[in-house]
């Protein structure tokens, strides 16, 4: 098994610790050759039985991208009415989107239908395709902040509208709205922690049974 330096590993921790969620995002465009070494990622994500069921649709017409704002508009005023006092007006005051200004943007669907892989690992537990999503998504976002691009997880969203807007494929189930840019400003702690939405846990829960 190949090994790897301490340096490496302090690199690793380091890339690990700097991803964040970003909100905020320069207009400026990517470098289609450099969003494509990121998306390589997901050729290496892990996935149960090999069944490889991430579907990419990037949001780029004009009608598309209105269509999923106004889906994330919608979302994001009736989760406003959850909240009450102290708590509604800093969730007023997020910046939950970075839809508006993010150059690449894409939803992220697994296909629950899929035969590749045989249905091998998911036969007791479906929903494995979906962690299979999730992991390759993780894979692509520390290689786009290694390359100095942010990516933010928009998931104030109804699934439903966005297919329906998207026109998706019928076994497909929405997984994640990913906003992809350079970011205007760089952190290594979370935003919504920084704003005081809540805290980052210090330590661990484990369970031993």
């Amino acid at each position: 098994m190949t090994t790897f330096s301490t340096a490496f590993q302090k690199d690793l921790t380091q890339l690990m610790k700097w991803r964040r969620d970003v909100r905020h995002f320069k207009t400026d465009p990517v470098d289609e050759a450099l969003l494509q070494e990121c998306l390589d990622a997901f050729l290496m994500a892990p996935s149960v039985g090999l069944s490889e069921p991430w579907r990419l649709i990037r949001i780029e017409s004009h009608a598309a991208r209105t269509a999923a704002l106004e889906n994330f508009k919608a979302e994001n005023d009736k989760a406003l009415t959850g909240y009450r006092g102290e708590k509604a007006a800093l969730y007023a005051s997020l910046k939950l989107s970075g839809m508006a200004e993010a150059p690449v943007q894409f939803a992220i669907y697994c296909d629950d239908g899929t035969t590749k892989g045989d249905g091998l690992g998911a036969g007791t537990m479906p929903e494995t395709r979906k962690y299979s999503v999730v992991s390759a998504i993780n894979l692509f976002w520390l290689a786009a902040r290694a390359r100095g691009l942010g990516v933010g997880w928009v998931s104030v969203l109804d699934p439903e509208r966005l297919g329906r807007d998207l026109d998706v494929e019928g076994d497909w189930t929405f997984v994640a709205y990913l906003c992809v840019g350079y970011p205007k400003t760089s952190s290594d702690h979370p935003e919504l922690e920084q704003l005081g939405w809540e805290d980052r846990r210090n330590a661990l829960p484990i369970l031993t049974r």
